[in-house]
């Protein structure tokens, strides 16, 4: 059993990269242009305030890049960091308790996008296109070069 979630391992943590990415993606466009009932409140968020419409621009491009697997780790770790200083610069101030605060949606991004940053984008991703050729099979496991034995 072990040896068959093994291997299916990395095409789970692609399925999870882009549904993480989806959703993130879609809090953005539900800020910016008010689809899938609008920010907080319906509407959209005024362009260029601070924070919520930066932001937004996070979520939008942060999840979209995440969710194709191009760039996988850098948007990770941006978007990781927007989610950490928005549960500790909004939501943590409430109570310490995301289920207290409202910010269990802000701790879940933040911890799963950190964790896509150590892993890699898994199967399926366009990081992959570029890994592929350059000789690694996986992204951040060094290639394997073959060696000959030599007799002395």
């Amino acid at each position: 059993m072990s040896i068959r979630l093994n291997r299916a391992q990395p095409y789970a943590l692609g399925l999870f990269r882009v549904v993480i990415g989806f959703l993130f993606a879609c809090h953005g466009a539900a800020s910016l242009f008010g689809v899938l009932g609008g920010s907080a409140g319906g509407g959209t968020v005024p362009t260029g305030t601070w924070p919520g419409w930066y932001a937004a621009v996070i979520q939008l491009v942060g999840g979209t890049l995440v969710a194709l697997g191009l760039g996988t780790r850098i948007a990770a770790f941006v978007s990781s960091g927007s989610m950490a200083y928005a549960y500790f610069k909004v939501h943590q101030p409430e109570s310490l308790f995301p289920l207290q605060n409202g910010g269990e949606a802000s701790a879940v991004f933040c911890w799963a996008f950190l964790l896509l940053v150590f892993t890699g984008p898994g199967a399926v991703a366009v990081d992959r296109l570029f890994t592929s050729r350059g000789g690694s099979a996986h992204e951040g496991e060094p290639a394997r070069e073959k060696t000959q034995a030599v007799s002395v």
